[in-house]
């Protein structure tokens, strides 16, 4: 059952099975967790803005734990408490001094887990701000934010992740120019480096896409700037 005022917790940790129970037991607890399996995708959830806490372990693929929260607070200041195998003292100091609100160490009591969660959250409460719209509109192009669903009138759009992150940056900016370094941080979670093509690339990929499925948007190139998404 998902309680009316459920806060939202994304738990970032390659271990399946774990994500699956403590996403049962959170959610008896009143919470509503959702999960990603290594630390590249964790950080673009991380850094979506849906969730109100984040459960992060220090050992993972791809990216570590604390190369993740590195990269969060770049740009977010949500709540981190991470995960720990027990004893390892190093991870812990160097997941406080990164900006970790809390640590626990492995294995944990689900019961003193909620309570740690429940006190970061306490002492970091989520301000009050305008919400978000929860779909974005151009055109015949519409995209679902909760959903991450991109459909051109009644034809869906398979985006990858990354394209997903740009081409919701694209259409928030409205009618004003984004630049390749802003798009790097919200699409990729990084500087952006000279000579780096990513966004160039993700956009080309997008805009193949969006004309395969008959977009009216389009995303119209500004040089020496970054791109700009609107109607022709």
């Amino acid at each position: 059952m998902t309680h009316p005022t459920s806060q939202r917790v994304l738990l970032i940790d390659d271990d399946a099975e774990l994500s699956r129970m403590l996403k049962q037991y959170l959610a008896g607890e009143g919470f509503e967790m959702s999960s990603a399996a290594d630390g590249e995708e964790g950080v673009q959830a991380a850094l979506s803005g849906q969730f109100d806490a984040v459960l992060l372990d220090v050992m993972m693929p791809r990216m570590n734990g604390i190369e993740a929260l590195r990269r969060i607070r770049r740009v977010s200041d949500v709540p981190v408490i991470m995960l720990t195998a027990r004893g390892e003292g190093l991870d812990r100091v160097a997941g406080l001094e990164t900006g970790a609100d809390d640590y626990i160490a492995k294995p944990y009591y689900p019961l003193e887990l909620v309570a740690r969660l429940r006190a970061v959250l306490r002492r970091h409460p989520k301000p009050a701000r305008p919400d978000k719209p929860s779909s974005l509109q151009l055109g015949n192009l519409e995209l679902s934010v909760a959903q991450r669903r991109v459909v051109s009138g009644s034809t869906a759009i398979d985006l990858t992740a990354t394209e997903f992150n740009v081409l919701e940056a694209l259409l928030r900016s409205g009618d004003a120019v984004i630049s390749k370094d802003e798009l790097s941080m919200q699409a990729l979670s990084r500087k952006r480096e000279p000579y780096d093509r990513s966004i160039d690339v993700h956009v080309s990929n997008i805009r193949q896409k969006l004309t395969a499925a008959g977009a009216t948007a389009q995303i119209e190139t500004v040089r020496g700037i970054g791109y700009r998404i609107g109607l022709p």
